[in-house]
């Protein structure tokens, strides 16, 4: 079986930091693709970053380009989040997906963790 399992998630101040940890494991993941997404109250879940195996090619969402960092190690994915603001407040979902190539839908992956609450007061 596939299991993806994130953590880290809680609740901070506008302008500070968190780190989100996640790890799948499963024999069809290979040098596959992984990614974050997030979902606002009411809201479809949106894209936030994404890596392929190496790191050699990664992907950001506009909204969080240079306050964001995904960092891959095998099948063990993190998003640190820093300079935190009340509207990054969404469940953050951890997803792996069986290709290797790099892609920002989310119907894309086929595996995804619980998700993980982060929450930003102001």
């Amino acid at each position: 079986q596939v299991y993806v399992v994130e953590s880290g998630g809680g609740l901070v101040q506008a302008g500070g930091s968190l780190r989100l940890s996640c790890t799948a494991s499963g024999p069809t993941l290979a040098r596959n693709a992984m990614g974050w997404f997030r979902q606002f109250p009411g809201r479809n879940r949106e894209f936030v970053a994404a890596i392929n195996w190496s790191g050699s090619v990664i992907e950001y969402a506009d909204s969080v380009k240079g306050r964001f960092t995904i960092i891959r190690d095998n099948a063990k994915l993190y998003l640190q989040m820093n300079s935190l603001k009340p509207e990054d407040t969404a469940v953050y979902y951890c997803a792996a997906k069986i290709g290797m190539v790099v892609r920002s839908e989310m119907d894309e992956y086929e595996y995804w963790g619980q998700g993980t609450q982060v929450t930003v007061s102001s």
